[in-house]
């Protein structure tokens, strides 16, 4: 009976007050680490070992106030104060390592930072062999890192010109530009901006269908299409007619629903000038540069099919192209003429709108022709800037300022330099009573006031830019124009003059 009274006394049954003491934490034994090797504590220096007998102080204190209790209590505490000293050692040796490899880390970038250029001898050594694409690639990308900090990283005794005359050379070799382009392209666009701009001129853009509102509706369209093994999607929320085909498994200009006049194949950056033209019902526009039809199609299916529009192109040869979509579009409110645009005016005047998509270098679809690269030069971008001035100026005359819905002119080109856009557009507010008013886009970058040592007026916010890197889409440049008056500048005190 005893033994059987002491085997229930041994195993209490659940929480009772007997173990009580053991399960509650104790409140002023500090938190238990990890124990350490002894060989760690040894390695410490002078400094640490100060702190360590300051913390021997504390620890003896401790000793003596633990000793007045158990004895098992006291040696625990004991175990632990040591586990505390030796994990406080290790803390501080691990933040003296990480602080030395940060500064080794910190010596290293700048003995590495430091390019040097290659010298006079090296260049033509390069020069007489054939390029080595590698090693330029990583001198392009050396030198833009070294004129994005240039104080700092600089060679001495070279300044920045050094820098960017071994840049131009290098990505005119690299991408196959002569130094006229690729001076252009560095006058538009940061340094570090570059390589991507030229990067994504290498490239195709997708290849866009705009929707032909007067036979079907997109999402008809899309299902037809997705049905005989086209990849695509909506080209994006600013365009509700605009589709962008990622694949098809057949011909996209031989399907029936192309045959059957449904949709065209059209770049996305050719959308954007009839949006900001926004033609009204009933309106006469004008399109004094329409070949092949994609846009006057576009402002045509606008209006559906009402009022009057006059394709114009000055090379007979192309109207062609353009009669051809009107037809297999169901365009029937649209007259093709083939004048020179400049003598328009003579011709015929009074329209609400016109749209001027001028002839211009090409230098926002560098990707669809590769060879104005190397081709295009400073007498090229001044012969077509000087026809770009007179077709403006044509334009606005064709228009009628006292239009009730209109007196717009939208001004496009295809190239991203401020010669052909910005300039141009200067130049008929200072010629004609006109000013510059929203494109009603809600993207593109905004047009510049200042390039280089041009000061253009500041109306020119308002016009929007496009890039290949940025948009995914052709560069474009896109202005809208208010005709105010229909009186010409100059002209107003001569007829004053012979009244008189």
């Amino acid at each position: 009976d005893e033994k059987e009274s002491d085997t229930e006394d041994s195993q209490p049954a659940g929480f009772t007050d007997d173990n009580a003491a053991w399960l509650k934490p104790s409140g002023t034994a500090p938190k238990r680490k990890l124990p350490l090797d002894d060989d760690e504590s040894d390695d410490e220096n002078d400094d640490d070992q100060e702190g360590d007998d300051d913390d021997d102080s504390d620890a003896s204190s401790g000793e003596e106030e633990s000793g007045s209790e158990e004895e098992g209590e006291g040696g625990d505490s004991d175990e632990e104060m040591g586990i505390e000293k030796k994990s406080k050692k290790l803390e501080k040796k691990q933040k003296k390592m990480l602080a030395e490899a940060d500064k080794d880390m910190k010596l290293n970038m700048q003995e590495t930072e430091k390019f040097v250029l290659p010298s006079g001898q090296e260049i033509e050594k390069e020069k007489s062999q054939p390029p080595d694409l590698q090693i330029i690639q990583s001198r392009i990308r050396d030198v833009i890192h070294v004129l994005s900090e240039f104080k700092t990283r600089r060679e001495e005794g070279r300044d920045r010109s050094h820098y960017t005359d071994q840049l131009k050379r290098d990505l005119c070799t690299y991408y196959s530009y002569n130094e006229f382009m690729i001076e252009k392209m560095l006058n538009i666009f940061p340094i570090g901006e570059i390589v991507e701009v030229l990067e994504a001129n290498e490239v195709n853009r997708p290849v866009t269908i705009r929707t032909n509102t007067l036979k079907t509706r997109r999402r008809d369209l899309a299902q037809a299409l997705i049905s005989r093994g086209v990849n695509l999607d909506p080209i994006g929320k600013w365009s509700k007619v605009g589709l962008v085909v990622y694949s098809s498994s057949i011909p996209l200009g031989a399907t029936p629903e192309y045959l059957g006049g449904h949709y065209l194949l059209q770049g996305a950056s050719s959308l954007l000038p009839v949006m900001t033209l926004a033609p009204q019902e009933g309106e006469r526009i004008l399109d004094m540069a329409s070949a092949p039809g994609g846009k006057t199609s576009h402002i045509a299916a606008i209006m559906k099919n009402t009022g009057m529009v006059l394709a114009n192109d000055a090379n007979k040869d192309r109207t062609k192209a353009i009669v051809g979509n009107l037809h297999r579009l169901g365009i029937t409110n649209t007259v093709v003429c083939s004048e020179d645009g400049r003598n328009l005016p003579n011709v015929m005047k009074g329209f609400d709108r016109v749209l001027l998509d001028a002839p211009c270098s090409g230098t926002g679809i560098l990707s669809k022709d590769p060879e104005a690269k190397t081709r295009k030069d400073a007498q090229d971008i001044q012969r077509v800037t000087h026809l770009q001035k007179e077709l403006i100026v044509a334009a606005i005359d064709c228009l009628d300022a006292s239009s009730k819905t209109g007196g717009y002119l939208v001004y496009s080109t295809c190239s991203i330099l401020p010669e052909e856009n910005e300039s141009v557009v200067n130049y008929i507010l200072k010629k004609r009573h006109v000013k510059v008013v929203p494109t009603g886009l809600d993207f593109g970058e905004e047009g510049f006031v200042n390039y280089r040592e041009n000061r253009y007026h500041p109306s020119l916010k308002l016009t929007r830019r496009y890039y290949p890197h940025t948009h995914n889409m052709d560069g474009f440049f896109v202005a809208k124009i208010k005709k105010l008056s229909n009186d010409i500048p100059g002209q107003e005190k001569k007829k004053k003059k012979e009244k008189s």
